[in-house]
């Protein structure tokens, strides 16, 4: 029974989670257990500094980097201890690091860059297993987005015989996979349509603190301004073709309030950003299906943190009435682990010489078998 553990921290910096899966080629991957630590304070300010600095000295990077890289050992202990699990049974570990930033086009005349906190090398002496990182620049040298990587392990979980399907992860931006079904020539397409979470958390925590609007219920309570909602997706980003990701280096609160005309109601700009989540969505699907000539898809299957949002779910399912939704566990997958489950699998991928991207997803220049791998 090969065993690997997936870890993947967000664009919300509020944790890591892990999760153990079961991975075989002949046989779909199982998960078996999963742990996440929370965030400290300190490392999430100073992960946040080094997010949106305009100059970052080494020994910052250096030591930020060294804390991540303990509380990810922590994280892989927790992991180990609550489902009993050996370290020496465990195949490899898949670390995603933290993203910094990601600029897959550049900056003015600048070289396209993606930059993960991470230190493999440190992560394997800590946790005595074998680590595989650094995904995503194979696929960029390759002339790929980087991202989003987690479409291709969509398709081993989630393609069907019968029908198409869409995978929605919610997480701090949205990323969507198109699935053709199983036979089908044409390949799955996927891209980020845009923020989701990132926008309603950060506007939350400005207006009424905390980390996040529990249930959108903040949302729910104001009123769509259609005026705003038409600006912000006047975003030339939401109407690029694919392949395309995107980050905070897009969408902030400065992006947000350089489009406000200053008397709008709190609630109500919180209504909007969700509405904002819902019909970018609704958007990049259109595009999608376009682009592969598809038909409506028979589901869509949330995940992701968004995917506890029952306000975002309501406005995905009045801009989607053609397509209902599906509760990931119905699938066999919680919602919660699904991304860090992906870098499980990519390890796995890393260790079988197998590649690890789409190049339908990314725009790489074919597929690229992703990752380094560490020792212990």
């Amino acid at each position: 029974m090969p065993l690997f553990i997936g870890l993947m921290s967000g664009t919300s910096l509020d944790g890591i989670d892990a999760a153990l899966v079961d991975i075989a080629a002949d046989t779909p991957p199982r998960l078996l257990a999963t742990h996440g630590a929370a965030m400290p304070a300190t490392l999430r300010d100073a992960l946040w500094r080094l997010c949106h600095a305009e100059r970052v000295s080494f020994a910052e990077l250096a030591a930020a980097e060294q804390a991540f890289c303990a509380l990810q050992a922590e994280t892989v202990a927790g992991l180990l201890a609550a489902s009993g699990t050996a370290a020496s049974g465990i195949a490899a570990i898949g670390s995603h690091g933290q993203t910094i930033e990601h600029a897959p086009w550049g900056h003015g005349e600048g070289p396209a860059y993606t930059l993960q906190l991470d230190n493999p090398s440190l992560l394997a002496e800590l946790t005595g297993c074998r680590v595989v990182a650094d995904f995503r620049r194979r696929d960029l040298a390759a002339g790929g987005q980087a991202a989003p990587l987690a479409p291709a392990f969509h398709e081993a979980l989630f393609r069907s015989v019968e029908e198409w399907r869409l995978v929605l992860n919610l997480g701090g931006f949205a990323n969507l996979t198109l699935l053709p079904p199983a036979g089908d020539e044409r390949p799955p397409l996927g891209f980020d349509t845009g923020p989701a979470n990132a926008l309603l958390d950060a506007w939350h925590a400005r207006h009424r603190g905390g980390r996040f609007d529990v249930d959108g219920a903040w949302a729910a309570s104001g009123r769509v301004d259609e005026a705003l909602l038409e600006r912000l997706l006047d975003e030339p980003f939401f109407h690029r073709p694919p392949p395309r990701s995107t980050g905070r280096e897009v969408f902030h609160l400065d992006w947000l309030t350089s489009r406000l005309s200053g008397g709008e109601a709190p609630a109500d700009v919180q209504a909007t950003l969700a509405e904002l989540t819902a019909a970018s969505v609704a958007l990049g699907i259109e595009m999608a299906r376009e682009a592969l000539a598809a038909p409506p898809a028979g589901r869509l299957i949330p995940c992701g943190g968004g995917a506890h949002n029952p306000d975002l779910l309501s406005r995905l399912a009045r801009r989607l009435p053609e397509t209902p939704l599906e509760d990931s566990r119905d699938l066999g997958w919680p919602a919660d682990w699904l991304e860090a489950a992906a870098f499980a699998w990519l390890a796995w991928r890393r260790l079988e010489g197998l590649p690890g991207n789409l190049p339908s997803v990314t725009g790489a220049a074919g597929p690229r078998v992703l990752g380094g791998v560490y020792a212990p």
